[in-house]
């Protein structure tokens, strides 16, 4: 299938450096905020790149669930294929892909676990059903088949039908600490506009302009 003829020419105007905050969590928020407002499907979703110690890179989408001044967290299991990876290697990049908006988001940085106190406060704030799901699903395993999932899945539920569903211990979050922020957005004639925020030894951020 030739796909060479295909083309979306854009028609934003660009981003220009005075437009953008010193701060690129501050970008960020604000770039996210719009992203919401334009009703974007799941504009929290991220694709997650990691490498572990065979050097075969390997990219999965994630939720983006938190962030702030310290980083992005997400949650998974500790066991899965991402976990394994991060714990061989912490350097891992983060890709927002907002089309809608003619933008993109990349990151990169070092994954750490976030505390456990942290991790079960948000898996209280979850869906029964999703609770339930982190207990049943041996991430990145394999399966027979989906009913095996959802007999399992049925036989966590009666277990707990009438208390609470306590926190799994292979369960919780990770925050990606940001070294680079790489805000995109998209111009005319593919001149693409690129701004690069990388973090100084005395925890300020330079800015530089990139080629498209």
């Amino acid at each position: 299938m030739d796909l060479s003829s295909m083309r979306e020419e854009y028609v934003n105007n660009g981003l220009r450096r005075k437009d953008l905050d010193q701060n690129p969590i501050k970008q960020f928020e604000k770039w996210f905020e719009q992203a919401m407002s334009a009703d974007l499907i799941e504009p929290n979703a991220m694709t997650l790149a990691t490498v572990g110690k065979d050097m075969m890179p390997s990219i999965r989408t994630v939720l983006l669930k938190f962030f702030d001044e310290t980083g992005f967290v997400f949650f998974s299991n500790y066991e899965s294929v991402k976990s394994k990876q991060m714990e061989e290697n912490t350097k891992v990049a983060l890709h927002f892909a907002w089309l809608g908006l003619e933008r993109q988001v990349k990151i990169e940085g070092r994954a750490e676990k976030i505390s456990s106190s942290k991790s079960l406060k948000y898996f209280l704030s979850r869906p029964k059903g999703s609770q339930i799901g982190a207990w049943v699903s041996q991430q990145s395993q394999v399966v027979s088949s989906r009913s095996v999932l959802e007999a399992k899945f049925n036989e966590i539920k009666s277990k707990f039908v009438k208390g609470e569903i306590p926190f799994p211990s292979f369960w919780g979050g990770y925050i990606i600490k940001p070294e680079k922020i790489e805000f995109w957005q998209g111009a005319k004639h593919r001149l693409h506009d690129r701004f690069q925020y990388t973090l100084q030894d005395n925890n300020t951020w330079q800015i530089d302009r990139l080629a498209p």
